[in-house]
């Protein structure tokens, strides 16, 4: 028997998962470690305390599995993407890893797009500079610590100083590479004519690989120091999204992900590189070689409905707790007493502003349609109906670039909801179905590794020997009717409230800090 092991350098903790090559899972740990925000809209996290944390999550699984390390024959990384890391001449972080949802370099995207233009950056990128990319925190650090910045000699994501960790290499790979606003996407390499236009020092990036290949081998100090077997092979790995779409076997066109955690991601294959002309939608390269990704993301997906639990389900919450059940379920079975399409109530899920297709910090939640017919029931149900309105969002997206959507595979907290999963079939009018994997990007992070390992003989099959299809739910063509009646009146109502929202926002804004006009 031979195993692989998934690393996920998450934002709240490292995950370590063992797998063996049927694909069942044998052990997972994670350890959790700080965010830290030492300013509004900043977010940073101290590299050593994913290492350490990574450690003792690989010790935990193998101590958990009493695998032989000589059984452990591939490791695969993942992790946060866009974090910035600054390395000096001897290896040692400079400062805190700015992460992927700090907010702090809307002027430096600014720079960014005016010096290259932002059609060229669409060409190159796939995306929009924003804030949360790893360039505009190059800029930033330049421009605001200029002694960190004169002692950098090297730039890596979270992902890939764990690799460094592990192996004593600088490497990287397609699909975290693409997160940068430094890569060119179409061609898979770094972008010189980005480079050259911030004027970064190329030299200051690690190599790129393709996420199977092997980028590196397990160090003798990294074997003291975690439990594995030196000379054990490290492949590329993926971006968060991407290792999860492969533990998905989201791998070829016509198959899409949507997963409904606190925010909402729907992601699908392509086999070109395909840019959606507003930069609406993330155009990255895949973790399956010669492939790329399209991906939108909504923010407040299940965060909206853990919020109505919180704020309007505080009764369910106390009921839930002495009887020992979840209350999403007492809520979700509250909510089903509701007529599809909530009787004309429809909910906005912009809790915390929008990404996809509207990338507005300002956009806020909204109930539209209130009647005195409405009580909880229907404010529940509108909330999942909402959340489904907003994935569809970037669905229409994707089928106005004539992309195939065949299959949609849901995973989750959401998806566990029999009713919140017909719902979404319903607004989707597509077959929606749940895979046997739950592991999410760790998984998908081991079957790279697999690949690489030569177990499977490429991501195909390694997806095909380990990911089945395990539920289907089939839209109900009378319920799909009538969320096609609803959905254009959702769609019309951002465009009609948007001068609101920015009103909003600034009179907020104005009264928070005591300021006048």
């Amino acid at each position: 028997m031979v195993y692989l092991m998934g690393i996920d350098v998450g934002t709240t903790g490292a995950k370590a998962l063992l797998i063996n090559e049927a694909g069942e899972v044998v052990a997972s740990a994670t350890v959790e470690y700080p965010m830290y925000t030492p300013q509004p809209q900043w977010a940073e996290q101290d590299p050593q305390d994913w290492w350490q944390a990574t450690g003792e999550s690989i010790g935990r699984v193998l101590a958990e599995s009493e695998a032989s390390t000589d059984q452990v024959v591939g490791v695969g990384l993942t992790g946060q993407m866009h974090g910035l890391v600054l390395l000096d001449k001897d290896g040692a972080v400079l400062r805190p890893c700015i992460m992927w949802n700090d907010q702090r370099t809307s002027s430096e995207c600014a720079w960014i797009t005016d010096k290259v233009g932002p059609k060229r950056v669409l060409q190159l990128t796939g995306n929009p500079v924003l804030p949360g990319f790893t360039a505009p925190k190059i800029a930033w650090v330049r421009e605001h610590e200029p002694e960190v910045y004169e002692k950098a000699t090297q730039v890596l994501l979270p992902k890939d100083y764990i690799r460094y960790r592990l192996t004593g290499e600088f490497a990287t790979e397609v699909s975290g590479a693409s997160g940068t606003s430094l890569f060119d996407v179409g061609r898979r390499r770094w972008s010189k004519e980005m480079l050259e236009a911030l004027d970064i020092p190329a030299e200051w990036l690690p190599e790129c690989h393709e996420s199977p290949v092997v980028s590196g081998h397990i160090s003798k100090t990294a074997a003291e120091a975690t439990g594995l077997k030196a000379g054990t092979p490290v492949v590329g790995g993926g971006g968060d999204q991407a290792a999860q779409a492969v533990g998905s076997g989201i791998t070829e066109t016509g198959l899409v992900s949507v997963t409904v955690g606190t925010s909402g991601v729907v992601f699908a294959s392509t086999d070109e590189f395909v840019v959606e002309p507003e930069g609406l939608l993330h155009a990255f390269c895949h973790a399956v070689p010669n492939k790329w990704h399209l991906m939108g993301v909504m923010l407040s997906a299940g965060g909206s409905f853990r919020w109505f639990r919180d704020t309007l389900g505080r009764m369910e919450k106390e009921i839930a707790s002495l009887i020992g059940k979840d209350p999403y379920e007492l809520l979700t079975k509250e909510a089903a007493r509701a007529p599809v399409g909530s009787e004309g109530l429809i909910f906005l899920p912009y809790l915390t502003g929008e990404r996809t297709p509207y990338p507005d910090p300002n956009a806020r939640g909204v109930f539209m349609g209130l009647t005195l017919r409405h009580d909880k029931a229907h404010l529940g149900r509108s909330v999942l109906e909402g959340v489904a309105y907003g994935l569809r969002d970037s669905l229409e997206l994707m089928k106005d670039l004539e992309l195939e959507i065949r299959q949609i595979r849901a995973s989750g907290g959401g998806a566990r909801s029999a009713l919140w999963r017909q719902i979404l079939a319903d607004v989707f009018d597509t077959e929606l179905v749940v895979i046997n994997v739950t592991e999410g990007a760790a998984y998908g992070a081991a079957l790279l590794a697999g690949v690489g390992a030569g177990v499977y003989t490429d991501v195909a099959e390694a997806c095909q020997q380990t990911v089945k299809v395990v539920q289907r739910t089939e839209p109900v063509k009378e319920n799909a009717a009538l969320y096609g009646e609803f959905y254009p009146v959702y769609r019309a109502l951002y465009a009609a409230l948007k001068p609101s929202f920015d009103q909003v926002s600034q009179i907020v804004t104005q009264h928070a800090t005591g300021g006048t006009e």
